[in-house]
């Protein structure tokens, strides 16, 4: 319970945006999937606001 106390302050419970992107961009399986994913993340698909429809 302490453990998880801890995580949820110091903001390890939840994954950065950067890491989302990052993971997002390995897991392409080519290199023009990896050029189409690299313009999402630039669009902002990670960063869009929940207000954003």
């Amino acid at each position: 319970m302490f453990n998880l106390l801890k995580s949820l302050v110091n903001g390890s419970a939840f994954p950065r945006i950067a890491d989302l992107e990052r993971a997002y961009l390995n897991a392409s399986v080519s290199r023009s999937d990896l050029e189409r994913r690299e313009r999402e993340v630039d669009n902002g698909l990670f960063r869009r606001s929940s207000f954003d429809l």
